[in-house]
């Protein structure tokens, strides 16, 4: 016998559209909040960055692809790494399909990586990706924009609780401090009459749009079921024992 609550349909229904408003008042709150996001000012940005690209070297500009927006996510592969982070690449498993709707909006969508190009295209092949990916390896791009550190910044991190990042680390083909020199970032920018301005970036839980599993998993019965503390249950699609 279930140990949850039960009753009847008509109990089920009162408590149900009990939550329905406090939905919508979430809902009407997220709108609100991308209002204030498109509302941000813009930093213009001067700096030059190159990156390799399928189609050779190409500017910040130059990834925009003929459209006003470009939206950015800096996958975690490091130089150093072996294969790609295990929690973006759960994440990257659902760009592809989205990357058409995009562009239908004049938005380009793509990840960087400092990871060298044919280490990037290697790992798209075998996890069947087809979304543009680019290497910032020969640029500041991921240093200016928060994504990547230097190792000697991170020795502070490394004598605390690392949780599960040596084993993520092992996972990568690196070590914590490698695999911590890398971090995920989303970052929008903007492109008019030639200059391309910085509008929004966010990271950590900010981040958690991204991982589009994770809302069926809170509208599952046992929600997220990761444990206190939570338990890295996330792997590459191609790595779960049904896979």
């Amino acid at each position: 016998m279930t140990e949850h609550q039960v009753g009847t349909r008509e109990e089920w229904l009162a408590a149900r559209n009990a939550l329905l408003e406090r939905e919508k008042e979430l809902t009407r709150r997220s709108d609100e909040l991308a209002r204030e996001r498109r509302e941000l000012p813009w930093v213009l940005v001067e700096k030059e960055y190159s990156f390799e690209t399928d189609d050779g070297t190409k500017t910040l500009a130059e990834l925009f692809d003929g459209r006003s927006q470009l939206l950015v996510y800096n996958f975690m592969f490091g130089p150093d790494y072996t294969a790609g982070c295990p929690v973006c690449s759960s994440g990257a498993d659902t760009y592809s399909g989205a990357v058409t709707h995009m562009r239908a909006r004049d938005i380009t969508f793509l990840c960087i990586s400092r990871a060298p190009l044919e280490k990037l295209q290697a790992y798209k092949r075998r996890m069947g990706w087809g979304f543009p990916w680019v290497s910032s390896h020969e640029s500041d791009f991921n240093f200016d924009f928060g994504a990547s550190r230097a190792k000697e910044e991170l020795t502070p991190i490394l004598e605390g609780n690392l949780g599960p990042v040596p084993g993520l680390a092992a996972d990568c083909g690196t070590d914590a401090a490698g695999y911590l020199s890398e971090g995920p970032i989303f970052s929008a920018f903007t492109l008019e009459d030639g200059v391309v301005y910085h509008t929004y970036s966010t990271s950590a839980r900010g981040l958690e749009f991204m991982l589009g599993y994770y809302g069926f998993l809170d509208r599952a019965p046992k929600g997220r079921d990761e444990g206190d503390p939570p338990e890295m249950w996330i792997h590459r699609h191609d790595e779960y024992p049904d896979a």
